[in-house]
């Protein structure tokens, strides 16, 4: 499924596609409250060790659970030996403490006090078609090079023109996406172009963008607030657009969190107009 991305400053619509769920192949874990080990005579269970899985993104399964034991035995071992030390008594762990507890305290609060409303089925159909609406018949691949000063645009751009490697010269030079060699997703514009229409791209670069042949180059810098880029256009195709009952669930998530992200701000904003606060 493709879906919505920012990559690079670039706001993208439906950018990428395709990704395959993640396997599920899983070692079903023993009782929770099962002693896995033992350090010292002091115990670890089998919650601890789902729990600590979950926490890093792990999948569970015998593997990762047996890796995940041994780490967890040796963290125990450490900390035992901090114990017995008396660290805990030292200033900065007590200030880390101090920190954690303050963030689960927030965490906690939120999350029961900021109330997002619930989105429903029509929102999310709305919002589908305001995506579908605002992208183009074409969609185009493009490449960048992004600099922070004219001289060094016009160097890149000396290079190019005399068969330098585009991807190579993004390596070495742009401010964005370097490590792609300036690589792009696929992003589509509506036509004519129009300022604020753009899909988060600057119009002079969407305008030099769609002008380019397959495979062609920018000929010259193009100047965006204090910076220059230099463009490629690495492949072009029919805009490709995912059926609604594909993108609605990744477009409810959007929605869910940026309600969620709404509903935070509003308990925030609540809470400074009642408090006291002096600068």
């Amino acid at each position: 499924m493709k879906y919505f991305k920012q990559m690079g400053g670039f706001v993208l619509v439906f950018a990428a596609a395709g990704a395959t769920a993640q396997s599920t192949d899983m070692t079903a874990p023993p009782n929770a409250s099962a002693v896995v080990a033992k350090v010292n005579g002091e115990a670890l269970t089998a919650s601890q060790v789902s729990a600590s899985l979950r926490q890093a993104g792990l999948p569970d399964n015998e593997t990762t659970r047996n890796a995940r034991v041994s780490e967890l035995i040796a963290a125990e071992v450490v900390r035992q030996a901090a114990e017995k030390a008396d660290y805990g008594t030292r200033p900065e762990v007590q200030q880390a403490v101090a920190q954690a507890r303050a963030r689960a305290e927030t965490e906690l609060y939120l999350r029961e006090h900021a109330r997002p409303a619930a989105i429903s089925d029509a929102q999310v159909k709305a919002r589908y078609d305001e995506i579908v609406a605002s992208l183009g018949d074409k969609e185009y691949k493009p490449r960048i090079i992004v600099v922070g000063d004219l001289a060094t645009a016009k160097m890149i751009s000396s290079r190019l023109k005399q068969g330098g490697d585009f991807a190579q010269l993004a390596k070495e030079f742009s401010l964005l996406n370097r490590g792609t060699g300036g690589e792009m997703e696929w992003v589509s514009f509506k036509m004519p172009l129009k300022e604020g229409q753009t899909q988060g791209v600057p119009l002079a670069v969407a305008q030099a963008l769609v002008a380019l042949p397959t495979g062609g180059v920018s000929q010259s810098p193009i100047p965006v607030a204090s910076r220059y880029v230099l463009l490629k256009l690495d492949a072009m195709r029919p805009t490709q657009i995912p059926a609604y009952d594909v993108a609605k669930a990744q477009l409810r998530q959007q929605l869910e969190a940026a309600e969620s992200q709404k509903a935070i701000s509003t308990a925030v904003e609540v809470l400074l107009r009642q408090a006291k606060i002096e600068r």
